[in-house]
């Protein structure tokens, strides 16, 4: 019986081995079967995280991490699929990275003891805090326009954002619902609110003037 993981990537590199530091020679003798993307197979770790440096965007994403909750895990992996410039943990150090599948390993990770850290760290890169919570005071994001350089900041699943992160925040914004459930998965919640920023400042998607 075949091992099912050999469908996953691709194997050894065929032929004369290609030029350029880039490639791992482990990599190109054994198989790439990581999640990355095609144009990235049988590169080096640090040749991908180097090329994605680049090419990354000014958005930031923040999570509380209180109750080392799994969902931190989905909005990293998030963070990654849009190529952030970093991802911050806000409380515990120590977070939940199974379901991240080692997406976090091509991001830039800070850690921050409490609020208040992440709000300096803000001030000093110049950066915008948005929460993203379903509360009351809070703005449709469909309906507002983002600031460019960003960072959103997610609570824990359940009791959402602490009332000292909504405070910290310059704005606070929810995704219209239209079910009965009070809120969504985080890692979902990260997935809209991100592809939001991006339709915004990386598409050039505008909002209808009213």
């Amino acid at each position: 019986m075949s091992d099912p993981r050999e469908s996953v990537g691709v194997g050894p590199w065929e032929g004369p081995p290609p030029e350029g530091d880039h490639y791992d020679p482990e990599l190109l003798r054994e198989g790439d079967r990581r999640n990355v993307e095609d144009r990235y197979r049988y590169w080096r770790h640090e040749a991908i995280v180097a090329d994605l440096d680049r090419h990354r965007h000014p958005l930031h994403v923040a999570v509380e991490n209180w109750e080392h909750d799994f969902n931190i895990g989905s909005v990293i992996r998030t963070a990654n699929a849009f190529n952030v410039a970093a991802f911050h943990i806000v409380g515990r150090r120590r977070w939940n990275r199974r379901g991240a599948m080692v997406t976090d390993r091509y991001l830039h990770e800070h850690h921050h003891p409490d609020i208040a850290s992440l709000r300096a760290y803000a001030r000093d890169h110049d950066l915008h805090i948005v929460a993203v919570d379903n509360v009351a005071g809070s703005v449709p994001i469909e309906h507002t326009t983002l600031p460019r350089n960003a960072v959103f900041l997610f609570g824990g699943e359940g009791p959402g954002l602490t009332p000292e992160a909504r405070e910290s925040a310059e704005l606070c914004v929810h995704i219209t619902q239209f079910g009965s459930t009070r809120s969504i998965n985080a890692g979902a919640a990260a997935a809209i609110a991100v592809h939001t920023w991006a339709l915004q400042h990386v598409h050039g998607w505008r909002l209808p003037e009213e």
